[in-house]
């Protein structure tokens, strides 16, 4: 798993690859913190289109950066999620805090 983070403007975008488990996601999260507390984007947009698998730690990513975002006057998009990943987010209810983006599936 790894994570890129640019800036632009007044956003930051986490471009997220590989696998989200318990053990790489406090990986992620320190590298997007980091990045919030001495940006403060005003956008932080989590792009999830070469993720390959989440468990729960997905979610968990993607609250607590919805959270520290929130505290700092900010928002959050989610983009590239495949069916299934954006499906377990709305039942999780991200779908109530954050913009939940599908990725264009090849058929």
């Amino acid at each position: 798993m790894s994570v890129t983070i640019s800036t632009q403007d007044d956003a930051a975008v986490a471009y997220l690859t590989g696998e989200i488990d318990h053990h790489t996601a406090a990986i992620i999260r320190a590298d997007i913190d980091e990045v919030i507390e001495k940006q403060r984007p005003k956008m932080l947009i989590i792009d999830f289109s070469a993720v390959t698998f989440t468990d729960s730690s997905g979610i968990g990513l993607v609250l607590g950066r919805y959270k520290f975002m929130n505290a700092v006057g900010g928002k959050v998009r989610v983009t590239g999620l495949d069916s299934r990943m954006y499906k377990v987010m709305c039942l999780a209810g991200l779908d109530k805090l954050v913009a939940l983006e599908k990725k264009e599936e090849k058929r």
